[in-house]
């Protein structure tokens, strides 16, 4: 089993996230990602990366689909494939219609199609062809303008590996059919095949095993023995996924945890914090799903997570090391490294 990490870092601080990156990649960590809200991109920090590390992959974790044109974001990913020596993956997702309508004054409407298309969009072009395809969001070129099919001019390279953040069941057959990888959230490995089952479902539609796609998901990891006081500091940030990334019709996060059993307690903390009663919606999280989302506790309790998300098909686990500074994140780091190592040499039973 992998493990990658999201870029970590203080405000403005480039130098410490740069460090952090750089032992993480002295560790063994295989991915780091970028993310993009309605503040920073995801790119331009992993070009920065590029030039301070020379194994670790560097990752969009993601970039929000449609929000670039295809060509653009094929160009973009053309040109940090090269300066990285293929060490980028494009991590692509949908979003939500609060930030893609609300910060970049696009439409949300087909946004599953817009994703296929820009996915199929970003091949093409890399792939050396002409500029020339008819969908039903994009086409290549313009009709009735003067625009030709170009060819890129960037040197053909391997194709950039993409992977897609998606959480609903077309959204997650696309990722088996299409992706090279999946950024899970809203994940629990007891409840794996909420996930999974779909993503299988589209790989098999296109002739395509599990094995071919590299399953990424996790959440926070800390040590410690006192597990009563760890659970209380990550209900906030549960609060907010169920009742803040998105509006009441589109919460794709919240549907997620009401398809793994968790529906009245998901629908009753996003209505709390919608109503402003946000401390209420923090206290009705229940211990269990931050016991289930993270990994937490002594190294035996943090060793059955890991065999929890391993034995449940994940390929990467993706954390998020507490400390309450960088050199006690890369100590949780390591302690979770050494965790998964041991786990891996264990003798898996049979049957």
């Amino acid at each position: 089993m992998r493990i990658s990490i999201s870029l970590g870092m203080g405000r403005d601080d480039w130098e410490g996230a740069s460090t952090y990156v750089q032992e993480a990649e002295r560790l063994g960590v295989h991915d780091v990602w970028s993310a993009e809200a309605w503040g920073y991109d995801a790119i331009s920090p992993l070009a920065y990366m590029a030039a301070k590390t020379s194994t670790i992959r560097l990752g969009t974790g993601i970039v929000q689909g449609g929000t670039r044109t295809p060509a653009l974001l094929a160009m973009t990913a053309m040109s940090m494939a090269s300066l990285s020596n293929d060490r980028f993956v494009l991590g692509i997702g949908a979003s939500g219609p609060q930030v893609v309508e609300g910060w970049h004054g696009i439409s949300f409407k087909r946004q599953m199609t817009r994703m296929r298309e820009l996915i199929e969009i970003v091949r093409l072009l890399e792939s050396g062809e002409r500029a020339s395809y008819s969908g039903k969001v994009y086409t290549l070129p313009r009709p009735g303008g003067e625009g030709k099919a170009i060819r890129s001019s960037a040197p053909l390279r391997d194709p950039v590996p993409i992977y897609l953040a998606t959480l609903s069941p077309k959204s997650l057959q696309m990722t088996g059919e299409l992706a090279d990888g999946w950024l899970g959230t809203s994940f629990m490995p007891e409840h794996a095949d909420v996930f999974f089952d779909d993503i299988k479902k589209g790989a098999e539609k296109a002739g395509r095993s599990m094995s071919d796609i590299d399953l990424q998901a996790g959440g926070a990891v800390a040590f410690g023995d006192d597990i009563e006081n760890m659970i209380p500091p990550r209900k906030p940030g549960l609060a907010f996924t169920l009742g803040a990334m998105g509006s009441r019709e589109h919460n794709f996060y919240n549907r997620a945890f009401q398809r793994a059993g968790y529906k009245d307690v998901a629908i009753e903390v996003q209505n709390l914090w919608l109503d402003g009663n946000r401390d209420e919606a923090r206290e009705r999280v229940p211990d269990e799903m931050v016991l289930k989302t993270n990994l937490l506790g002594t190294e035996e309790m943090v060793k059955d997570r890991i065999r929890a998300y391993r034995d449940a098909g994940v390929t990467t686990l993706r954390v998020d090391p507490a400390g309450r500074d960088m050199k006690e994140r890369l100590d949780t780091l390591g302690r979770l490294i050494e965790c998964v190592k041991a786990v891996s040499e264990e003798k898996v039973p049979v049957g």
